[in-house]
């Protein structure tokens, strides 16, 4: 089974990922890592150097390359990845495979990012939470319609990392 881990940055994706693999004894593929070993630069250069059209066709690419797995592993998704082409509908309509929205809410993604902004290109240049808050909002209001399409929803605001990861496996 290919469990994909969709949601904003800052929802979990990540360490919700590291904590599910250790419970079911699978892999954890991040999208944007594949993407920067199979293209031989970071996110950041290749949108630098080729472009976010050419990064976006290579997503979705890479994206239907590990769709195809056929061993157990988690995916988790860069934010925007399920918002761009057809790549929802992909992850939709593969094979063996389950996909759950990490969903936050803005004041919880703004208390977690405003802490990590410099690591995050896309955030970098916010000054203050309020600018964060309207920034997620409105991401939010743009993507929340490819999110809602995930098989599950888990909403993470006020449970620690184990409480979404028992969830998770419930649901499966």
């Amino acid at each position: 089974m290919i469990i994909v881990l969709i949601g904003y940055m800052g929802s979990g994706k990540s360490s919700i990922g590291r904590r599910l693999v250790k419970k079911l004894d699978c892999s954890l593929i991040d999208l944007d890592d594949f993407i920067e070993e199979k293209e031989q630069a970071t996110v950041k250069e290749i949108f630098a150097s080729k472009g976010e059209i050419y990064f976006r066709k290579k997503e979705e690419e890479y994206l239907l390359e590990l769709l195809k797995f056929k061993e157990d592993v988690i995916l988790s998704l860069g934010g925007g990845t399920p918002c761009f082409g057809n790549n929802m509908n992909h992850i939709i309509d593969a094979d063996n495979t389950k996909s759950i929205y990490l969903k936050s809410s803005i004041p919880k993604l703004v208390d977690k990012l405003i802490k990590k902004k410099a690591k995050r290109p896309l955030i970098a240049h916010i000054e203050t939470k309020q600018e964060l808050a309207e920034f997620i909002g409105k991401h939010l209001f743009e993507r929340a319609h490819f999110y809602s399409k995930a098989q599950y929803q888990v909403v993470t605001d006020d449970k620690s990392k184990d409480e979404i990861t028992e969830e998770i496996l419930e649901l499966l």
